[in-house]
């Protein structure tokens, strides 16, 4: 049955795929995106500009902290569902800007939240974070507390899903949140990791390496990541928080290498030190994701990144960064 769904930041990496994912489904999709300058807003807009021909798709430049502007659009469409990534990402910027974290990553949520209740859309999903877990060993589990914060970034996704958690008590809102770890593929933003050491491998530029190269990520494809969202809007729960990742993490140092053998260039490595709120491990533990979604990540570090590096040289190998 086609569904009319709601996704804020859909214009991003991971949105976009997932706006492509249900309009291959044959649902209208509705974005909500404000193209903010954290990184290109072309970049951006290429994301989506594909679907803007067409007959099911619907897009409003519009920021989740503008309450008028997010009624308006809430009383335009009946929503099936709403599928909540729009944020202020990435732990360092966070230290930097708190506040603005809190405004759009708490703030922005609670918006979101009382439209849902307004207008009773019957389910949410919600994007938080392996982030919220803070610094611990792994694997990560989902019963695991998370009160221990490091970050304002991972703080403000713990407080995203307690309030998702109170609405969902509140009002009977079916929701499900998706922690999602280390996602990278194709429209990968230019501050992660892979895009940046990628991008400086590409030009012949040292990769900035903060620490000894000895963390671990949970590096997890985003095919992999759009499957369990589209298995978190097929099947929704009264309230279920489900981890996202691929459960096999791997060093900094492994990831420059593998990154050597695909691009089949040589890293020069300028080593800096250890940046706070960065923790040292990440791990998934997928088996309620497994159990409850079917969810089963498919694509390994090596054939994500070969898929990365094409999709790289397709369109910014000759390029300025996108970092700006």
């Amino acid at each position: 049955m086609r569904q009319t769904i709601l996704i804020t930041g859909g214009a991003g990496f991971i949105g976009s795929h997932m706006v492509d994912r249900l309009i291959d489904r044959g649902d209208i999709v509705v974005v909500v995106d404000n193209l903010n300058r954290f990184y290109s807003p072309k970049q951006k807009r290429a994301n989506i500009a594909h679907n803007l021909k067409g007959d099911t798709f619907y897009f409003h430049k519009a920021d989740i902290r503008d309450r008028r502007r997010l009624q308006d659009i809430f009383s335009r469409y009946r929503f099936d569902c709403v599928v909540h990534l729009a944020a202020m990402a990435g732990v360092r910027p966070s230290i930097e800007k708190p506040l603005l974290y809190a405004d759009v990553n708490v703030l922005g949520t609670l918006n979101i939240l009382e439209q849902i209740r307004h207008y009773s859309v019957r389910q949410l999903v919600f994007a938080s974070s392996s982030s919220v877990y803070g610094e611990r060993s792994g694997p990560f589990r989902e019963t695991d507390s998370t009160d221990e914060q490091i970050s304002p970034y991972g703080a403000t996704k713990k407080a995203g899903e307690l309030l998702c958690r109170t609405y969902a008590h509140l009002y009977g809102i079916r929701t499900t949140i998706l922690r999602l770890f280390t996602v990278f593929g194709p429209r990968n933003r230019p501050d992660m990791a892979c895009f940046r050491f990628m991008d400086a491998l590409v030009k012949g530029r040292p990769i900035m390496r903060f620490g000894k190269g000895e963390t671990g990520r949970d590096y997890t494809y985003i095919d992999d990541i759009v499957e369990g969202l589209m298995a978190a809007v097929k099947k929704s729960f009264d309230f279920e928080i489900i981890n996202l990742g691929n459960s096999s993490p791997v060093t900094i140092n492994t990831l420059i290498h593998t990154l050597e053998t695909v691009t089949r260039k040589q890293a020069k490595i300028n080593a800096l030190p250890q940046q706070p709120g960065d923790v040292n491990f990440t791990h998934a533990d997928v088996s309620k994701a497994k159990r409850i979604l079917g969810y089963s990540p498919k694509v390994r570090l090596h054939e994500g990144l070969k898929r990365f590096y094409s999709w790289y040289t397709n369109t910014h190998a000759e390029r300025v960064s996108l970092l700006r």
